[in-house]
């Protein structure tokens, strides 16, 4: 199949950029990338899909999300949410706790439609229910396997369901590990173990954890100092700060996602360095909470592999990076920081992380990659060439102007309709089962 007849945007190493470009795809790997025209001329027998000029560019990485969260939007919460801990306690850990393992796949559906119709095409989530603890990785990956998705998923471990569900957790995360290594759905879904916070896992649960991936993985996913007072409760408790404690644990490498990081100090931050640790930025998530502003610019100038995510803040990628680039010039009251470093998080280091997990590239169209692309209604109304298709993505473009989303070359999304599943069914049952559930809280 060529798709082709638009602006190409490849993300490649030389920012090549093709004002009349297509991409030959072969089965699920980007076979060539070239001229329309060239490459019609080269393969006639091929299957054409002419996009009349929209712009094509690689698939949208989302690095850190929350399926659980789904029911949220448009929910009221009658218990206080004055402060962080008061937020996850009366609006997150009530809301996990009532969700059935039908209620996991319905928030995989609907969160999994949302990202392909804003042009998200691979996903690493960090789930929680501790009262549908067991299957519920499956039940997801069942989700993301219908709807054609690429993801990462784990479950967040913690101590503040009580010990038997934590046992749960542990064996959840284990077995899901397990079984996407005897079969990753053609590289398509993948494992990591998940853990809450610092502040919510003891030692002893740490212990367990680190003896039950003895043998398995070194690949984790944490939040980390997100609030202030999960570096209080380390240094309290451990004499440790947070990283500082996940590091006597062996918690952070190449393969552990450190999410956040609002209150790293300098020491940490040399720490997830040194140990090639990735962190995710949430920009909107950490306003929305009033967490703080997390040292970034500082990490990336380091050399930390920072990634961009949304928290399950929203499931558009542009949108994060719009709050990304503002949050940081404005903070540091520099109007020179926060655009490149925008880039670097979402079209360099989400590729990289992902990397990490799965064979192929992601994140670039070129020779040898996963066919994960998308299409844009987009017509810039300045020039868009090979050095300023950020500026045009950061300024200009939204997810929902995304038009077709193809993941490892299949469409899942056509002229804005979605291919793999019923949207209105699904919906109609995700309201149904909301209305349900918010007058419990």
């Amino acid at each position: 199949m060529i798709i082709g007849n638009g602006k190409l945007i490849t993300n490649d190493s030389a920012s090549t950029y093709l004002e009349n470009g297509a991409v030959l795809i072969k089965d699920n790997i980007i076979e060539e990338v070239g001229s329309f025209e060239d490459l019609k001329k080269s393969y006639p027998n091929e299957e054409v899909v002419d996009v009349k000029g929209r712009v094509i560019m690689p698939g949208m990485i989302c690095a850190h999300s929350h399926i659980y969260s789904a029911y949220a939007r448009g929910m009221s919460v009658s218990k206080p949410t004055s402060d962080f801990f008061e937020v996850l306690e009366n609006l997150w850990w009530s809301l996990d706790r009532k969700l059935t393992l039908e209620d996991v796949k319905l928030n995989a559906q609907t969160t999994y439609i949302d990202s392909i119709q804003n042009g998200v095409t691979t996903l690493i989530d960090h789930h929680s229910g501790p009262n549908s603890v067991t299957g519920s990785l499956f039940a997801i990956a069942e989700a993301a396997k219908e709807l054609g998705v690429r993801t990462s998923l784990c479950y967040e471990v913690s101590d503040r369901d009580g010990h038997e569900i934590m046992l749960k957790e542990i064996e959840e995360n284990i077995n899901f590990i397990k079984a996407c290594q005897k079969d990753d759905n053609n590289d398509m879904i993948k494992g990591l173990f998940g853990l809450h916070a610092s502040f919510t896992v003891s030692n002893d649960t740490l212990n367990k954890v680190r003896e039950a991936m003895e043998g398995v993985y070194n690949g984790y996913h944490i939040h980390v100092a997100e609030g202030i007072q999960d570096e209080y409760d380390s240094l309290k408790k451990y004499g440790r700060r947070v990283v500082e404690r996940l590091h006597d644990f062996d918690i952070l490498g190449e393969q552990t996602i450190a999410v956040h990081g609002v209150h790293a100090n300098q020491r940490e931050i040399e720490i997830l360095k040194d140990t090639n640790t990735s962190v995710v930025h949430n920009p909107e998530s950490n306003m929305n909470n009033a967490v703080g502003c997390p040292p970034i610019i500082s990490m990336i100038k380091q050399g930390v592999r920072v990634g961009l995510g949304t928290d399950a803040y929203t499931n558009d990628m542009f949108e994060s990076m719009k709050v990304a680039n503002i949050l940081h010039s404005h903070h540091l009251c520099d109007p020179t920081v926060g655009f490149m470093e925008t880039k670097a998080m979402q079209f360099d280091n989400n590729p990289k992380i992902l990397s990490k997990y799965f064979k192929k590239d992601l994140g670039v169209i070129q020779k040898g990659a996963y066919a994960d692309i998308i299409t844009l209604d987009y017509d810039p109304l300045t020039p868009m060439n090979g050095d300023n298709w950020f500026g045009h993505a950061l300024f200009g473009m939204t997810g929902r102007i995304v038009n077709d989303t193809i993941i490892a070359g299949k469409f899942v999304m056509k002229d804005r309709e979605i291919l793999v599943a019923d949207v209105t069914s699904i919906k109609a049952k995700s309201r149904e089962r909301a209305k349900q559930i918010w007058p419990l809280m």
